[in-house]
């Protein structure tokens, strides 16, 4: 028999969980915590139909502190949330990881409430940024959340000063707002898009908590 709390936990038959390790095993007791603690994210954004969960883990004894790591990759209509975490123990770095991907979920969910509701146009950059402001105090955000390189593991020591990646993604022409969200939604200080508005190759840019910076090629 299933209770209704048991229900909160189960995810719907739409979504798919996809857990992969790299040098490391995944358990089936840590799989069905996995499972249980993505249906409370897959809530947030009824969109979302499928979830990558990778686990590495990394046996550095001078980073024991951070050897397990966890980035969970939620794909939903159109769009793409990502959110990872290094911690010493793969519960403590899911934990984490989640806490992070609800807090962008969440931050996108009240960005498009508050830019729509009332308004025939979006509400202006800047007041959202003030109202978004006001609710953030209402959510704990660990210190230094922002202040970590997402490409740091990325750039090996005897390559500094080189170009040691390179990425694409589709031009596709969007509002300043829609940028705004992709932006939260992949867990990055910054982004790449084409301004529908004025056609320009443009990137928004995380400034100060909910305060943001916008750069166009002229």
């Amino acid at each position: 028999m299933t209770t209704p709390a048991d229900k909160n936990n189960v995810l719907s038959p739409d979504v798919k969980v996809n857990i992969t390790g790299r040098n490391v095993e995944v358990p089936d007791h840590f799989a069905e915590r996995v499972h249980s603690k993505l249906a409370k994210i897959a809530r947030l954004d009824p969109t979302l139909t499928f979830f990558h969960v990778e686990l590495q883990h990394e046996p550095n004894p001078r980073r024991a502190d951070e050897s397990d790591k966890i980035q969970i990759t939620a794909t939903g209509k159109g769009h793409i949330a990502r959110a990872e975490a290094k911690e010493d123990s793969f519960y403590a770095a899911l934990e984490t990881a989640l806490s992070r991907m609800e807090r962008s979920l969440r931050k996108v969910k009240a960005r498009r409430k508050i830019s729509r509701s009332g308004h025939r146009t979006p509400m202006p950059t800047d007041q959202v940024a003030v109202e978004l402001a006001a609710q953030a105090a209402k959510m704990e955000a660990p210190k230094g959340e922002f202040d970590e390189d997402p490409y740091a593991d990325l750039v090996e020591e005897v390559k500094l000063g080189q170009v040691v990646r390179r990425k694409e993604h589709p031009a596709t022409p969007m509002s300043v707002d829609d940028a705004l969200s992709e932006m939260e939604l992949v867990g990055h200080d910054f982004y790449l898009f084409l301004d529908e508005e004025t056609g320009r190759p443009s990137v928004v840019y995380r400034r100060h908590a909910y305060d943001y910076g916008l750069i166009a090629l002229a």
